[in-house]
This record gives structure tokens, C-alpha cells and sequence, in this order.
């Protein structure tokens, strides 16, 4: 896998999603797009609404899912769908780590945005966030 990037793997039942980047705050980043591309063409979102995650985790592992779960409300409250990320840090606080984001993109429109599948949580299942050598990678499942 080119890094960065993401790329959706075999699962029985849900997505299984590896997302890499030189940074840890760029493999986040892919998995934000790697999220979104199971839902929609990110090609065709615009960049209309911005939201800003400020978020934070017991435990690197805790963040993703935290961040990923953040994401995906607005996906379900506001009807959401983002496109592009910006993770400005991850950083330790406290007892745990703490990230400071934002996310852009626009309401869903089935005129213009491909329906693939409804993304209905993020799990811990198959979750490894490793550093291996010069880049990140980021494995986790999200339950469709």
C-alpha cells in the first residue's frame, strides 16, 4: 500500500480499513477518507460545511474509535458526509491522548452522491495502530 493512503480489506461481515500515513496525524486522515469512501464517492463531496473534533481518548486506540464515532454522528444526526481531513495534532493529555481536527464536506445529496453502504458504528474489532518504520498504519473494522 502507497503511503498515504487507505485501502479496504476482506471482512465476513463488515469493512475491514488500513489507512497509512508518514505521520500518525495523516494515517488519521486516511482513515477519515477510508470511512467516507465505504459511504460515498468523496470525489464528488464539496467542501461546503466545515466541523471542527477536539476530542479526547484513554489510549491512542480509544482516540481513532472516538474520532471515527464523532465523524460518523454528524453523519447520522446533520446527515454529513465529509471529504476532506485536517488533523492539526495528536497529542498527549493527561492520562490519554487528545486530538484537535476538523472535517469538511456537505449534506448528503442522492443526486449527486453515490448511496455504496451505510457505515453504523466503528468497532475495536481488528483495531492496531503501529508505526512501522517511516510511516503509520492504522487497521480497524466499522460495522455496516
Amino acid at each position: 500500500m502507497e503511503c498515504p493512503g487507505f485501502e479496504h480489506l476482506e471482512h465476513t461481515a463488515d469493512v475491514l480499513i488500513r489507512a497509512c500515513g508518514r505521520t500518525l496525524e495523516e494515517a488519521f486522515e486516511e482513515a477519515g477518507l477510508g470511512v467516507y469512501e465505504v459511504i460515498t464517492d468523496t470525489s464528488k463531496i464539496k467542501l461546503k460545511r466545515r466541523v471542527d473534533i477536539d476530542i479526547e481518548g484513554t489510549d491512542i486506540e480509544n482516540l481513532l474509535y472516538r474520532w471515527i464515532e464523532e465523524l460518523l454522528i454528524y453523519t447520522d444526526a446533520e446527515g454529513l458526509v465529509f471529504s476532506k481531513f485536517s488533523v492539526c495534532r495528536i497529542e498527549r493529555s493527561g492520562e490519554g491522548y487528545r486530538i484537535v481536527s476538523s472535517a469538511w464536506g456537505e449534506p448528503f445529496d442522492p443526486e449527486r452522491h453515490e448511496q455504496r453502504t451505510i457505515v453504523k458504528a466503528m468497532t475495536y474489532a481488528q483495531m492496531s495502530i503501529r508505526q512501522e518504520g517511516e510511516r503509520w498504519v492504522l487497521t480497524f473494522v466499522v460495522d455496516i
